[in-house]
């Protein structure tokens, strides 16, 4: 799953980016760089939360199937 997180770090930061543009149309070089840097590693940060909150919803899922097994 490399390359899909790699595509959805890169469609945050060319989101990021095209934000400054819509908030400052006159951005420069450096802000855009900034907001494509901030929306790589947001992105990557978002994802690695959501595959946490995954993980622990299917141990919570096989903790209490395994209560309903034993009663």
């Amino acid at each position: 799953m490399g390359i899909l997180d790699t595509l959805g770090e890169v469609a945050g930061a060319v989101a990021a980016v095209e934000a400054a543009e819509k908030l400052d149309p006159n951005a420069g070089l450096l802000t855009k760089g900034l907001a494509a840097v901030a929306g790589f590693k947001g992105a990557g940060a978002l994802e690695s939360m959501v595959e946490k909150k995954e993980g622990e919803a299917e141990a919570t899922d096989g903790d209490t199937q395994t209560s309903d097994s034993q009663a």
